[in-house]
């Protein structure tokens, strides 16, 4: 294999373990298609309907065992309380890694304004997730005593909690949430750096809207960092909302940097940096209570594993709604 190829392989796999998390759900750009609930526990029962979610993302198309990654979501009030229930399963494959879990979720929501006209909420969200951890070792290349690999298909299991807030005042709004708050380390138990797989994430943005327009703009910001590793990213989106008369048609583009490089050797022998750098359109579409979005994933960085980009589709279904409570251009929670 040539120097550029293996420098293009051993690249592909730093950026993409920045950008996903092999230990607990994979932090990508789905949270955008409706469904911030994914990333902040405390969104589970802020909208005004009960919502369902069923996401599937596939890398690398025509590579083997390239990364997969299946999510369904449920999240709604209970009753007419101010508290709220979710539920999150996935099931996320990495070539000889993957990994299956399942988390419930309690919210509560805290109403400041004097009624349900003008919007100004509070609320906390707390999950609790079992993640089960598989390593095939099976195929390795094993000539020997080796305490890390034994040529087995390794499994183990652990627990862990996401904390988190978010506040929406008018057509603002803001969300904090620590994931992995507890220590373990997945399968890599002997490996120092994956005992701490804590993680912080902070989003906020603003819908804008022309009064009796059917247009809608909502450019946002996401910044996450992984406090074991030091890796921080950021998020830039900006989405654009029109009214029909069956539901709303949307659409935008998210671009995703990270905030650290990583030094490679070129096949002249020279030494450069590059850092993760991601682009992803967006089109969506809510017809009645049905909701389908597509987006897709393009790397732009010039030492990339494969030119292929990331497909992801999203089907939901909203149920047991309630009328629109809040006078706003906000379409999270109305």
């Amino acid at each position: 294999m040539k120097l550029k190829n293996v420098l293009a392989v051993v690249l592909g796999v730093f950026f993409t373990h920045i950008a996903i998390s092999q230990e607990g759900l994979p932090i990508y750009t789905d949270y955008l298609t409706d469904n911030y609930y994914l990333i902040h526990p405390s969104m589970a029962g802020a909208a005004n309907c009960a919502k369902i979610r069923l996401t599937g993302r596939q890398q690398w198309f025509g590579q083997d065992d390239a990364p997969k990654l299946l999510t369904l979501s449920l999240n709604g009030r209970i009753g007419d309380s101010q508290s709220a229930v979710g539920g999150i399963l996935y099931t996320d494959k990495n070539g000889y890694h993957s990994q299956t879990g399942a988390y419930v979720t309690y919210a509560h929501h805290l109403m400041f304004s004097r009624s349900e006209v003008d919007l100004n909420m509070l609320s906390f969200g707390l999950s609790a997730g079992v993640i089960q951890y598989k390593l095939d070792e099976t195929s390795f290349l094993f000539d020997g005593p080796d305490p890390i690999i034994n040529g087995t298909v390794r499994n183990e299991g652990n627990f862990n909690m996401d904390f988190g807030f978010s506040y929406h005042y008018l057509d603002f709004y803001a969300h904090g949430t620590v994931k992995n708050m507890l220590k373990n380390s997945g399968i890599n138990n002997d490996i120092e750096i994956t005992s701490n797989l804590r993680r912080y994430l902070i989003s906020a943005g603003y819908v804008y809207n022309r009064y009796g327009s059917e247009w809608s703009f909502e450019p946002s910001i996401m910044f996450q960092h992984k406090d074991g590793t030091k890796e921080s990213s950021i998020d830039a989106n900006a989405k654009a909302y029109k009214d029909m008369e069956f539901g709303k048609i949307w659409g935008g583009l998210s671009y995703r940097t990270s905030l650290d490089g990583a030094e490679f050797l070129t096949s002249s022998g020279s030494v450069r940096s590059q850092k993760l750098q991601q682009i992803t359109p967006i089109i969506g579409v809510n017809y009645n209570q049905f909701m389908f979005a597509y987006t897709y994933t393009y790397q732009t960085n010039s030492v990339v594993f494969t030119n292929g980009g990331f497909h992801q589709f999203t089907l939901g279904y909203n149920f047991n709604c309630k009328r629109k409570r809040y006078e706003c251009n906000c379409p999270a929670v109305n």
